[in-house]
């Protein structure tokens, strides 16, 4: 992957991740792209209409950001998915079993 070009834009990856499904898609950006301009860029909007920025937590590289963050050569945002239970109380579920 490329780190930056001579006009300063350089490349960043956008990904989301359902069951059945993984995509990474590689944008190009330039210095003071925030996070939610990226997301729009890659086009997962349109392809997963179950994106919901204003509920699906978002990051970079694991760590949680607001969607005003802005974005690094080379940085991974990540669109995650709401969760369906609660880690703690499935374990304890499963510990009752």
């Amino acid at each position: 992957m490329a780190v930056a070009t001579d006009n300063g834009r350089f490349e960043v990856e956008v990904a989301y991740a359902r069951p059945d499904e993984q995509v990474i898609v590689t944008v190009m950006a330039e210095p003071g792209v925030t996070l939610e301009q990226a997301v729009a860029r890659s086009g997962l909007l349109e392809r997963f209409p179950e994106i919901d920025l204003e509920r699906n937590a978002v990051g970079v590289f694991g760590k949680p950001v607001k969607r005003d963050a802005l974005l690094r050569p080379r940085d991974r945002v990540e669109i995650y998915r709401p969760l369906i239970a609660d880690p703690k109380e499935a374990r304890r579920q499963r510990a009752r079993r």
